[in-house]
């Protein structure tokens, strides 16, 4: 199995630290010093949140600011829209903002969440139907996702 690592940059270490574990995910102490964090999603899928000058260490290209200018956003799937809004109500709370409003299709509900540093994150809840056979086998209209 692949294991999926996203790096994102932050200005504050500690207060990244704090708004991921608000969301539920752990801190990997292994992989944890004073330039990043590792914060473990699931058993695949982790954040290295690591400072803006230690992040820049990686690359020769300008470190964007995710405050102004979004360069991805990373989507995680939930079980029902009452995870979804459960995980963007914790987020809120640690100092994470919704840059929009919530996006209902019917067969698919959607909200992002930008951490304290802007970084996007989305989180969506998609019909079992929808998931397995596609937006277009869904009863209501689906063109306009």
């Amino acid at each position: 199995m692949t294991k999926v690592f996203v790096n994102l940059p932050t200005t504050d270490l500690e207060r990244a630290k704090a708004f991921y574990t608000a969301l539920g995910c752990t801190i990997n102490p292994a992989f944890t010093d004073e330039n990043a964090a590792c914060v473990v999603w699931s058993d695949d899928i982790y954040f290295m949140v690591l400072k803006r000058e230690f992040f820049a260490t990686f690359t020769d290209k300008p470190i964007a600011d995710p405050q102004a200018v979004a360069q991805v956003s990373v989507t995680f799937s939930r079980e029902s829209r009452e995870d979804v809004d459960a995980i963007i109500e914790k987020g809120l709370a640690a100092g994470g903002a919704e840059p929009k409003p919530a996006q209902d299709y019917g067969f698919m509900y959607s909200r992002d969440l930008d951490d304290p540093d802007g970084n996007s994150l989305g989180f969506l809840y998609m019909t079992p139907e929808a998931a397995e056979n596609g937006p277009e086998h869904v009863a209501g209209d689906a063109s306009s996702v």
